[in-house]
């Protein structure tokens, strides 16, 4: 959460806070939003030092729904205990906050509280309206991959030696050939589906054997792991560029941070940071974490049934979480109650969760009122693409532009 402050607390230091991990330290942070606003924190109950009042409790919080409200109300409850109820507030979230910020956005205009940007980062753009045929979405994605198989050099030269070339041939085939071809693949003749599966492995880089013949599609998991298969390497999640997850050496650096430099004085475990299987428990029954514990459900009491279908699909396919019910109101209903909302869409370029390609036909086809309120940006990095420094730098001007203006 964000409200726009010219002057700091003189406390804190423009220049340092928040610190950046850097190999197994924390160093200074020029990047800082605190140039530009104040910032709150907040880690949802069951992350971070973050507790129900009791086991019980848990499943109230633990869950979409329950999640969404639990932040509206902490939202709401720090701007009236620190008097802050005329500031002007960003909602930031990254990756799976970034859904839980467009819909806590939407909740607290819907109270009452006024909200003045949403920055999703990572997580998609949080639009409930699909503006892009599934089939042209479906196909888009391929323009993204094309300059993965380049880096890993699985793509033929004639079709690209820069990211950019190769993103261009692939976007020339999707939009005259694939998508084209999608839309009618029940008509097509065994010939023609093996002419679009030929061509589909050659932009991609993915193996024929891993292309779906029916579908005529890759799954995210599919891609991940086929793409090096013949090295018994798979791409990480996050960031394509990788064949493996890099390692947080500052995890230790930040936990000091937190207890003696900003001196909280706790014994619980940091979720996310220490070994959550610490404390007393007997038997060592500690009960499972809170993503094992987790209700997708945006209904109330779903057919088990449904919910492994849906956890089923999501395993299988490998984009993201299960959908269990409609999705909660998020960017395109807080709009509709606040029009001068704005809303920044950052995504990283290799991140297997995201789509470039697809942000980008998405903006073009918005109505006018959605068009002037969001703003796309596809950074040259992953899912955490402010590792790259010039991605880092740029986010962190595009952030600063968007709460000063």
């Amino acid at each position: 959460m964000a409200a726009p402050a010219p002057t700091p607390p003189r406390s804190i230091s423009k220049r340092r806070g928040p610190l950046r991990g850097e190999g197994d330290h924390l160093i200074d942070n020029g990047e800082t939003w605190l140039t530009a606003a104040d910032l709150v924190f907040v880690d949802p109950i069951g992350t971070g030092f973050s507790r129900p009042t009791s086991a019980a409790a848990a499943d109230e919080f633990y869950g979409t729904v329950g999640d969404v409200a639990s932040v509206a109300e902490f939202v709401r409850s720090w701007l009236l205990l620190h008097d802050a109820q005329d500031r002007p507030v960003f909602l930031a979230g990254e990756s799976w906050g970034a859904g839980r910020a467009a819909s806590v956005g939407y909740r607290l205009l819907s109270q009452g509280v006024p909200i003045s940007g949403l920055i999703l980062i990572s997580g998609g753009d949080g639009l409930n309206t699909a503006y892009l045929a599934p089939e042209t979405s479906t196909a888009l994605h391929v323009v993204d991959l094309a300059p993965i198989a380049l880096f890993h050099h699985q793509l033929p030269p004639e079709l690209g030696l820069t990211p950019d070339a190769a993103r261009a041939a692939a976007e020339t085939w999707v939009r005259t050939t694939y998508a084209p071809a999608l839309v009618r693949r029940g008509q097509l003749t065994d010939a023609e589906r093996d002419a679009v599966i030929a061509d589909l492995s050659r932009f991609t880089g993915a193996p024929i054997d891993r292309i779906d013949r029916n579908t005529l599609t890759l799954t995210p998991r599919q891609y991940l792991q086929g793409l090096l298969q013949d090295q018994g390497k798979t791409l990480n999640i996050f960031d394509m560029r990788l064949t493996k997850s890099p390692q947080n050496g500052f995890n230790g650096a930040i936990d000091r941070y937190l207890r003696r430099t900003l001196n909280y004085v706790t014994d619980l475990a940091y979720v996310g940071l220490d070994d959550v299987q610490v404390g007393y428990a007997p038997y060592d029954r500690f009960p499972a974490a809170v993503g094992a514990r987790w209700n997708y459900a945006t209904v109330e009491n779903p057919s088990p049934e449904a919910v492994k279908t849906a956890i089923d699909e999501a395993v299988r396919h490998g984009g993201g979480p299960p959908r269990i019910g409609p999705p909660l109101p998020a960017t395109e209903e807080a709009l509709a109650l606040s029009p001068t909302l704005k809303v920044l869409i950052a995504s990283g370029r290799y991140d297997s969760l995201a789509s470039c390609a697809r942000d980008a036909a998405v903006a073009q086809r918005l109505p006018p009122t959605l068009r002037s309120a969001l703003t796309y940006r596809c950074y040259e990095g992953g899912h955490m693409f402010y590792r790259d420094p010039a991605p880092r730098l740029q986010f962190s001007q595009d952030v600063r532009d968007m709460v000063s203006r």
